[in-house]
């Protein structure tokens, strides 16, 4: 999971992507990159770190135009800590291209060999970003055959590379001299969006609220399959390119992934996680009589519409038990189960008024490994807590993600040939309750019954691209498992990565 964005107007756009990546900074933490055009030539700048970091006064004045695109990276493939693979991507041909991906390519490796082989392109990193750059550099090319670029080159290389590509992809890239590109996969895993401002400028972003939160108005979601290209004048054509697609968005983008501000595929995230806390209600009371409990807590921070929904629907309390520390990086895919411990403790802080002599239901987004909910379990006893029972607006993970989540390995995920009763032991809570597969899908398709369904293989083990099996799932991970191998010896120095505030 990334955040992209693209940008074409009349005004200098450095500061207006600058600003939509923090909007977007939720998504990725890793890496952040901006890529502006000013005539025929790309200025660019990219480095690991958040974007406040990443982009100081003097990276700003080095980056004029009046086009451009940017990334905030969460690595989900290739090397983590190779700083090369922050994004934008760049080839010099055909015309200059730049790139920003946010998803996981399923095929990456074949491809790779086939750029070598067929295509002769070089891959420079481990980096499925590159792979998808330089496909879409030879179908481009082919499509031209050395005359210049007309819109309908354009698409007709974005339908090639829906051929040969397969896995998650929203993309935003630029052509030198004469335009900005944008296209999602054909299934529309990944989000992406079009929006306009007052003076005509064009955004593209992963989500709305980087849309709304600069100034410009969301006209609508970029459609599976669909290549829209906007002209250095502002001008939009759009084309599906796609032989079939289909609707089928990442259910996880609504579980925790998107802010709660943002619109996805005509679905209110914030809404979409008060359905869900609907759901668990039932869920709950068919567990622990509400009697039985005093008070319903979240663990911060995504949970808290399914939380206040919860103890609205079975007549408790709702209170907040946790305060967070935003200083403290985040957990989710931190190397080294020690070090997950550790911080923990340093981001959140329990209010033990609220937990003393009291039966607490904690509620939480979801539960991944297990080994932030064991410990807040310990947390909430250690402050007093009579009984802690655990809700799960998710349904259990139980297999690896490999569109763009980091869930990679089946091993890692405290629910993978577990019962419930057997990962409640693991976890030390009083009573464990999980959503329900269908029940979580019905209360977001509700919010919008035109779609066919969602992407949901960390929960039901259904891959949408169909070409997803355990081996394929093991070459993906290799490079990243050394990568994180390696970290792990020196703990200490590792990143501490994603945007998930408070995973399992």
């Amino acid at each position: 999971m990334c955040g992209i964005v693209g940008v074409v107007s009349t005004q200098p756009v450095n500061q207006l992507i600058y600003d939509a990546l923090l909007l977007l900074q939720h998504r990725g933490q890793d890496a952040a990159g901006i890529v502006t055009q000013l005539g025929h030539k790309f200025f660019m700048h990219k480095a690991k770190g958040m974007v406040r970091d990443v982009f100081r006064t003097r990276n700003m004045r080095a980056l004029p135009g009046t086009s451009g695109l940017g990334q905030v990276r969460y690595p989900t493939a290739g090397n983590a800590a190779s700083e090369e693979e922050a994004q934008p991507f760049y080839v010099n041909a055909p015309f200059g291209l730049v790139l920003a991906h946010n998803g996981n390519l399923t095929n990456a490796h074949v491809l790779k060999e086939e750029l070598a082989r067929v295509d002769h392109r070089h891959i420079n990193t481990e980096s499925d970003s590159e792979v998808l750059l330089n496909v879409l550099a030879h179908e481009l090319e082919r499509a031209t055959r050395g005359v210049p670029l007309q819109v309908d080159d354009v698409f007709a290389a974005v339908a090639a590379v829906h051929r040969r590509v397969r896995g998650s992809y929203a993309v935003v890239a630029l052509i030198a001299g004469h335009g900005m590109l944008a296209f999602r996969d054909p299934h529309g895993i990944r989000p992406l969006c079009l929006g306009r401002g007052a003076d005509g400028t064009v955004m593209v972003a992963s989500e709305s609220v980087a849309l709304e939160g600069t100034g410009h108005r969301f006209e609508r979601d970029v459609a599976p399959g669909e290549a829209v290209f906007i002209g250095l004048d502002g001008q939009i054509v759009a084309r599906q390119c796609a032989h079939a697609p289909s609707h089928h968005p990442c259910i996880f983008e609504f579980v925790y992934l998107a802010r709660p501000d943002s619109v996805i595929d005509g679905i209110s995230v914030y809404q979409a996680r008060l359905n869900m806390g609907e759901a668990l209600a039932t869920r709950v009371i068919s567990t622990v009589p509400p009697t039985d409990i005093d008070v319903v807590i979240p663990i911060p921070e995504s949970s808290r519409p399914a939380a206040m929904e919860v103890a609205r629907l079975i007549g408790r309390p709702y209170r907040e038990g946790f305060v967070k520390n935003r200083y403290v990086g985040r957990t989710f895919i931190m190397p080294g189960q020690a070090v997950r411990k550790k911080s923990v403790r340093q981001k959140l802080n329990v209010i033990a008024s609220e937990f003393a002599g009291r039966n607490v239901l904690l509620v939480d987004d979801s539960i991944v490994r297990g080994t932030t909910s064991r410990e807040i379990v310990q947390m909430a006893r250690e402050a007093g807590a009579h009984r802690v029972f655990l809700a799960s607006a998710a349904p259990p993970v139980r297999y690896p993600n490999v569109y763009g989540i980091d869930m990679p390995t089946q091993q890692e995920l405290v629910a993978h040939g577990r019962t419930v009763e057997e990962i409640r032991q693991i976890i030390g809570c009083d009573a464990l309750i999980y959503q329900d597969v269908d029940a979580m899908k019905r209360a977001v398709a509700a919010l919008n019954p035109a779609l066919r369904g969602f992407e949901a293989s960390c929960f039901d083990g259904v891959y949408i691209t169909g070409d997803v099996t355990l081996e394929s799932v093991a070459a993906m991970n290799a490079p990243r498992q050394c990568a994180r191998d390696a970290t792990d010896e020196d703990a200490e120095t590792s990143r501490l990565a994603l945007p998930n505030a408070q995973e399992g």
